[in-house]
Order: C-alpha cells, then sequence, then structure tokens
C-alpha cells in the first residue's frame, strides 16, 4: 500500500519534517540488543493452550479467512494491552532506535514493489514521512483507499498527524506509525516476540466457542461501549458514540475474557505471519495443524510486488461498510515498510 499511496502523493501535506528527526548512525533492527534472559511477563496475561476452528464465523468473513480448519494452541503470555507510546518511549531512550517512518525512503528498495519501469517520484515524497487519515467531505468509492489516507512529511510515533502534532498527553495511548520492522525491534529488545495470527485469534476469543467479536456476538451497532471503531457513514461522518475520533487510552473499554484489552479496535496489531491468501487451504489440508506460523511466502494477488505481513483486531477506523476489522477471524494485511496513524502492536512470550 506504501508503495502505491505515494505514487499518488503529487503534493505531500507537510514540506517540513520534525525537528527531532534521529541521524543516521542510530541502529536498525538488526542492531538492537536483547533484553536479559529473564523476561518479566508483568503487564501480560497467560493465555491457556486449546484447540479451536480457525477461520470466518460470519457471513461477512472474506475468502481469505476459509477453509475453517482446526487448530491447536500451546500456553503462551500476551501482553495485556497494544503497546503504549510510553513504553515505545522507553525502548527508543534505551537503545536510539529509529523507526521506518523516520528515515528517507530508499527509492531503490521501494521500487521493487512496484511494476518494472515505474518511474520515480519526486524526491519531497521520498522524505520521512507515513500514512495519515483524512476524512472525506462525503461518500467515495470505498475501494479506493488513496481517498482518505494522505502521505504526510514528518508524520510519525512522536507526531500522529504529522510535525505539528503530539503525543505529550497520549502516553498511555497505543503507539502508531509503527512498521513491521519497527514491532520486530522493540519485541527483539522486550526478549518478547509478536504472536501468530493463530495465536492472536485464539486469544482474542477469551475462551468463548466461535465468538464473531472479543465481546461475543452482541451485534457492533450495540457495542459502542465495548470498543474503539468507527461508529458512522465511513469515510465521511463518524458519530463518535464510543467517545474516541482516534486512538483511545488503552484499558478505556473492557477486557475480554482473558483479560486483554482492545482486541477490537483502537489500532490494528502487527502479526508474525507473512501473508498469503493461501494460507488456511494450505493448513486445512494438514488436518488439525500445532501452533501455525503461517505461510512460508508472501502473496496477494492484488499487490503481487509488495512483501506483506498479517494484521489483526481493526482500528478506530473500521467499520461494517468497510473492514469489519473488530470480527476476531478478519484477516488483513499491510506492507511491511508501512506505518499508519491507525497500525500498532502487542507483544507474546512463549511458556
Amino acid at each position: 500500500m506504501l508503495a502505491v499511496l505515494l505514487l499518488n502523493a503529487c503534493q505531500p501535506k507537510k514540506q517540513s519534517a520534525s525537528s527531532e528527526k534521529p541521524t543516521e548512525t542510530q541502529p536498525t533492527a538488526e542492531q538492537v540488543p536483547t533484553s536479559q534472559p529473564e523476561v518479566s511477563t508483568e503487564g501480560m496475561v497467560l493465555i491457556p493452550a486449546g484447540t479451536y476452528t480457525m477461520g470466518g464465523k460470519s457471513d461477512q468473513a472474506y475468502e481469505d479467512e476459509f477453509p475453517r480448519h482446526e487448530v491447536k494452541i500451546s500456553a503462551f503470555y500476551m501482553d495485556e494491552t497494544e503497546v503504549t507510546n510510553a513504553q515505545f518511549a522507553a525502548f527508543v531512550e534505551a537503545t536510539g532506535y529509529v523507526t521506518v517512518a523516520e528515515k528517507d525512503i530508499d527509492w531503490e528498495e521501494l521500487k521493487n514493489q512496484l511494476p518494472e519501469g515505474t518511474p520515480k517520484p519526486a524526491d519531497s515524497v521520498l522524505q520521512a514521512g507515513s500514512l495519515v487519515f483524512q476524512g472525506t467531505d462525503g461518500p467515495v468509492n470505498l475501494q479506493d483507499y488513496s481517498q482518505w489516507w494522505e502521505w504526510t512529511i514528518g508524520a510519525d510515533w512522536r507526531h500522529p498527524e504529522g510535525p505539528e502534532s503530539t503525543i505529550a498527553d497520549r502516553m498511555d495511548h497505543p503507539v502508531v506509525h509503527i512498521a513491521w520492522e519497527d514491532a520486530i525491534a522493540y519485541a527483539k529488545w522486550a526478549g518478547k516476540r509478536l504472536p501468530t495470527e493463530a495465536e492472536w485469534e485464539w486469544a482474542s476469543m477469551g475462551g468463548k466457542t466461535d465468538s464473531k467479536y472479543p465481546w461475543g456476538n452482541e451485534s457492533v451497532e450495540n457495542a459502542s461501549d465495548k470498543a474503539n471503531f468507527w461508529q458512522g457513514k465511513f469515510p465521511y461522518q463518524n458519530y463518535v458514540l464510543d467517545g474516541y475520533e482516534t486512538t483511545a487510552p488503552v484499558k478505556s473499554f473492557p477486557p475480554n475474557g482473558y483479560g486483554l484489552y482492545d482486541m477490537a479496535g483502537n489500532v490494528w496489531e502487527w502479526c508474525l505471519d507473512k501473508y498469503d491468501v493461501r494460507a488456511y487451504t494450505e493448513d486445512a489440508a494438514e488436518g488439525t495443524v500445532v501452533n501455525p506460523k503461517g505461510s512460508a511466502q508472501y502473496y496477494d494477488p492484488r499487490e503481487p510486488y509488495t512483501p506483506k505481513h498479517v494484521i489483526r483486531g481493526g482500528s478506530f477506523l473500521c467499520n461494517d461498510s468497510y473492514c469489519s476489522g473488530y470480527r476476531v477471524s478478519r484477516r488483513m494485511s499491510s506492507s511491511k515498510d508501512s506505518g499508519f496513524n491507525h497500525t500498532g502492536f502487542r507483544c507474546v512470550v512463549s511458556k
């Protein structure tokens, strides 16, 4: 998605990057030190082992949520909340890490995601930045996401809406503008890892069987007190019935049956798995799959040149008319180098 939207970005929203732009001497994900062997599980909850049927649980399910198949999961610990700005700030202070959104874009790397012969965009478009949601004035074609995502120079985890914005009063909100590599780097430092999507789906149901949402099967129309998502007509009319137009502080809504917060809405969460639309077909052919790690390859025919990873759980932008991302079985994907102001993560530890 990042590559496609950059090509549409004839005029970036902001031309001046943040004064806090990091230097190029700071560590990459591979250079981030691993934490001490004794990893604390404080702030995590134990997710019990179990077997469940993974995949589409309603008539809203998409093709890549099928076929349904049996999965056996070992016990593991999971962060009770999405990683917050305060937690990510501690990681950056300890390591000097620089996120993908804070670095100018490498055209030689980006062009590999595009058809051969694609012309290089203006250098101004390739400055450090990220994608920020911009509501529209009225109804639009919901298949054309370029109408509500805007490439914004200077947008990053410290500046969610662009260089003039701040997280000073949002330290208990989930960190955003996090690319897959950034999430991996944090997890490595913390001595943790990202969840597989099979672990994520199992945990999101909170001990319920075939639950449609983390809170159960109560209609999303009556669930504005259960999660942070878009109530109204996306992407131009948001009634804000849940009280939050963008991200909400973690623990603003009730936890699921395992004690996990925001497994629906708030921000999308990165998983370990490479995104492959055929992954479930391959798993189903094996019978009961034990602790599946996902596909060995990337495959999305819609964007065949782009390596993507799975994201789960939906965000403050999710609505039934657009993505229904708050469903526990909903699979979505994002290019691994993309950051958005609705994407973050949480970590797990194997038991």
